[in-house]
């Protein structure tokens, strides 16, 4: 297969294109589609055979289930089993936007989707194209990050074709992505509704609007369908580079030591670096403030990526409820996977 490229306008797509890629979808294909987020890649959400696609193309787990993309509440509402209060008071103020909230399903979800379990993940996203494409598609779009699993989530085009060129159909390039990191992720099938992912959305602006929320990584439904995740990006490892990665905060001590003995090192920090770096150091100030640093996150990991190093050192921002997606990114992107 040959992936088909087709530029278009982020705030004025094309209605030709959007056709196209929304026929994709009716077929059984797959489209890898901008987000106020990431990338996203997507399939018709409601057959089984194309959900199953996603999986395939990504190398992806059958036991991580996706997140459903609608159009507004009214679909959304169908393909939910229930619809809690709590629902409408955050799809009324988030919608469209980065948060996905995890419902029951009704049984027109398919269970591949939802990776076996009896809940659904859904959102409405923010973007002029992923709002066309459901629109031209006339189905929701079951769609995880473009990018092959546990790798770096694409907020660029060229970091889709990086993993993704010849297993997906049609890839709608529509720049940079702006915010750069996944949904927040709400569980509203329990109460206290909890928190799956921290994601662009804080804790502190949900609290605000339906109350308390519990902080529940890794929760997994109960206890028929044990072990199975309610969310994405619950994996120990995730968002992570081929280069080794560590975290710290006395990085240029440590940056210096991996210098000296003559490995190539990528350095994401916070302060500016030197002038002139030595040999080997290949630094990149990342934005202070963490809407900013969000957004750059990923795409500064490609970049360093790219140039095969031997490490990539990344000094950790402040703690706080605005960096919680940053934390939780930089520790899964970090984790070592099992000898």
């Amino acid at each position: 297969m040959k992936t088909k490229t087709i530029q278009i306008d982020p705030a004025n797509p094309d209605p030709a294109a959007l056709a196209q890629a929304g026929d994709i979808l009716r077929r059984g294909g797959l489209v890898a589609f901008p987000t106020e987020t990431v990338y996203g890649l997507g399939a018709n959400a409601l057959d089984s055979a194309a959900a199953a696609g996603i999986f395939a193309a990504k190398g992806r787990p059958p036991n991580n289930p996706l997140i459903v993309h609608v159009a507004d509440v009214r679909q959304a509402k169908r393909l939910a089993a229930a619809w809690p209060d709590a629902a409408d008071r955050l799809s009324a103020h988030f919608w469209p936007g980065p948060l996905s909230l995890v419902l029951a399903k009704c049984p027109e979800v398919p269970q591949v989707v939802t990776a076996g379990g009896e809940t659904v993940a859904l959102r409405c996203p923010a973007h002029a194209v992923a709002l066309g494409l459901i629109a031209a598609a006339g189905v929701p779009i079951a769609a995880p990050s473009a990018n092959r699993s546990t790798g770096i989530s694409a907020t660029r085009a060229e970091h889709v074709l990086t993993s993704l060129e010849g297993r997906i159909d049609l890839l709608l390039d529509a720049g940079p992505t702006p915010g750069g990191l996944e949904s927040t992720v709400i569980d509203l099938a329990v109460s206290p509704a909890r928190l799956l992912r921290p994601g662009l959305v804080t804790p502190r602006e949900v609290e605000a609007v339906i109350g308390g929320i519990e902080a529940s990584p890794g929760a997994v439904d109960e206890p028929a369908n044990a072990g199975v995740p309610r969310s994405p990006g619950m994996t120990e490892r995730h968002y992570a580079p081929n280069t080794p990665l560590e975290c710290g905060h006395d990085t240029r001590l440590r940056v210096s030591e991996l210098c000296r003995q003559g490995r190539r090192v990528g350095w994401l920090t916070l302060t500016p670096p030197p002038v002139q770096p030595p040999a080997g150091l290949y630094p990149l100030e990342m934005p202070a403030d963490a809407t900013g640093y969000s957004a750059a996150l990923y795409a500064a990991l490609h970049t360093l990526d790219a140039l095969r190093l031997d490490q990539i050192v990344v000094e950790l921002p402040p703690l706080g409820n605005d960096w919680l997606a940053v934390h939780d990114r930089l520790r899964r992107a970090a984790a070592r996977t099992e000898e």
